[in-house]
């Protein structure tokens, strides 16, 4: 059998100034934030938070366009049927939401959601529809009054004649 190296059995020597006991004077200093710190870590919050908002804008556009993409296949669909017949939309809709960051007063961020409203558009067509409609109402009744008035105008002066 192998004899163990009694190794463990020598004496480690330290230097001189390891080896004597020294007092401590002061406590340890927690760790401060330095204002650098704050506000660097302060602009990527803002930055992040724009970030997000960012994102949800371009991704509540995509969305609108996978819509209005679905809408002109149902159009195109309806067409080629040409039977009278309804058909089966090609994609429903729920609602849909993206997240949103926003600012409180007290410039807290709140991480939230925002509903994306999939039908405004067709709300804002059928308002433009109505409000045209609505004007050109209006000016057929001031064409036709006008020339009414003018002609009344003209036999008023003619009998003068």
């Amino acid at each position: 059998m192998r004899e163990i190296d009694r190794s463990y059995k020598h004496h480690i020597s330290l230097p001189f100034s390891l080896s004597q006991p020294t007092t401590v004077t002061n406590a340890i200093v927690p760790l401060q934030p330095q204002q650098e710190n704050i506000v660097g870590d302060w602009e990527r919050l803002v930055a992040q938070a724009q970030r997000i908002n960012q994102m949800a804008a371009e991704l509540e556009a995509t969305i609108l366009e996978l819509k209005a993409i679905a809408s002109k296949l149902n159009s195109q669909r309806s067409c080629l049927q040409g039977n009278g017949k309804a058909y089966k939309s090609i994609c429903k809709y729920l609602t849909v939401s993206v997240p949103w960051v926003r600012q409180k007063p007290d410039e807290s961020f709140v991480l939230t959601t925002r509903k994306v409203d999939l039908f405004r558009a067709e709300r804002e067509a059928a308002l433009l529809a109505q409000k045209l409609r609505q004007q050109t109402k209006t000016k057929r009744l001031a064409s036709q009054r006008h020339r009414k008035n003018k002609n009344t105008v003209d036999t008023d002066t003619t009998g003068f004649f």
